[in-house]
């Protein structure tokens, strides 16, 4: 997108963002600039010892062969700072490592609502960039001196607006901009608000002044670590994503690694284990939004019923749902895994049954389960 503008003062610019972010309904905004950080230069090497799994998109590289992810340079050049909102998902219900009742799963907190998050924040983030590109329209050059105001004038501003979907480390980017600092389980964690954020950023080409980076404090504290079923962290701030429930539960396709499906437990969608333990969750606010507020249904919802999805069913309850990342097989996968890991023999039954679906992956997965019960008989 590209026109000519007028372009107002680095620090009046810096203001104008932050409050347009609270008016479109962010809790938290700030500016980073674009630079080669520390976290972004560890990117390839992760990527290289295979950490990311099967998310090929993780991979994408320019033309020289270059990871994307690993600068921002290589994909936007023209980009001169990142605007980053971020947004309060948490909700009243209790956490997942307050639930208890065997006979039902976990989707993850982000997942509980109708919407898709993807749209709810995008549609908010692009009245933030609307509000930029007015005010650098109609700028208040009294802040500015005459030749700023003139140099800048000939300048033209491009924007992209992302949701999870550019090609950056989105919460590298938030600690720049002073939104949060990247907890030791690599989620990004503010003091007030907790960890349960979306994050919304727009690529411009102001160089909007940057904020100072939030200050890591996690301290001595590893619950996250120790908490983490599958023991997916290899060391602090570092994730290996192929032995994340998250990453087993929606991006892995076919079969579940084995050795991996005791430590998934009842977890049918995501995991919020290393986000329930942290003790800045603990007076997280709960949000009002009502794009967020979760379906009955789906908090701690009953694994038969999931296991058993048809995919009209599927479609129906999910339309516009994270969930469907997953896809019905995987979620009927992940179903059939929990009923094995707890432990009821009420479920042998409809495992016997599913020993013979016409899918291999679901039929696979109902006889470990139905094994895993017989053992425990």
């Amino acid at each position: 997108m590209n026109e000519t503008v007028k372009l107002s003062s680095h620090s009046a610019l810096s203001t104008v963002v932050k409050a347009a972010a609270r008016e479109a309904g962010f809790e938290l905004a700030g500016i980073a600039g674009v630079a080669e950080f520390p976290e972004l230069e560890q990117y390839p090497a992760w990527v290289a010892e295979g950490h990311s799994g099967e998310m090929k998109y993780l991979e994408a590289r320019d033309e020289q062969g270059r990871l994307k992810r690993a600068s921002l340079k290589r994909v936007a050049p023209w980009a001169r700072s990142v605007v980053v909102c971020a947004m309060n998902y948490n909700t009243a219900e209790p956490y997942s490592t307050a639930f208890n009742d065997p006979g039902r799963g976990w989707i993850s907190r982000y997942a509980w609502s109708r919407q898709d998050y993807h749209d709810v924040v995008l549609k908010r983030l692009r009245l933030v960039e609307s509000k930029l590109r007015s005010s650098i329209e109609s700028p208040d050059t009294s802040k500015i001196s005459f030749a700023r105001a003139q140099q800048n004038a000939s300048r033209e501003l491009r924007t992209w607006c992302y949701v999870d979907t550019g090609p950056l480390v989105e919460r590298v980017y938030a600690k720049y901009a002073g939104v949060g600092w990247i907890g030791k389980n690599t989620c990004i964690i503010n003091q007030e608000m907790g960890s349960w954020l979306f994050l919304g950023v727009i690529l411009n080409s102001l160089e909007i002044e940057p904020e100072l980076p939030a200050a890591d404090r996690c301290g001595t504290c590893t619950r996250c670590i120790e908490a983490c079923p599958t023991h997916a962290f290899i060391a602090p701030y570092r994730l290996d994503a192929t032995r994340c429930i998250s990453y087993l539960t929606i991006e892995k396709r076919g079969a579940i690694p084995e050795d991996l499906r005791d430590g998934i437990g009842r977890h049918v969608f995501g995991c919020d284990i290393c986000q329930d333990v942290c003790p800045w969750n603990r007076k997280a606010p709960a949000t009002a939004e009502g794009e967020f507020q979760p379906r009955a249904e789906l908090v701690n919802p009953a694994l038969e019923w999931l296991g058993e999805m048809e995919e009209e069913e599927f479609r129906q309850v999910f339309r516009g749902s994270p969930v469907k990342r997953a896809k019905l097989r995987g979620l009927r996968r992940n179903a059939l895994i929990a009923m094995g890991n707890s432990g009821q023999r009420k479920f042998v039954q409809v495992l016997e049954k599913l020993t013979g679906d016409e899918d291999p992956v679901i039929a696979e997965a109902a006889r470990w389960s139905l094994d895993k019960l017989r053992v425990r008989q």
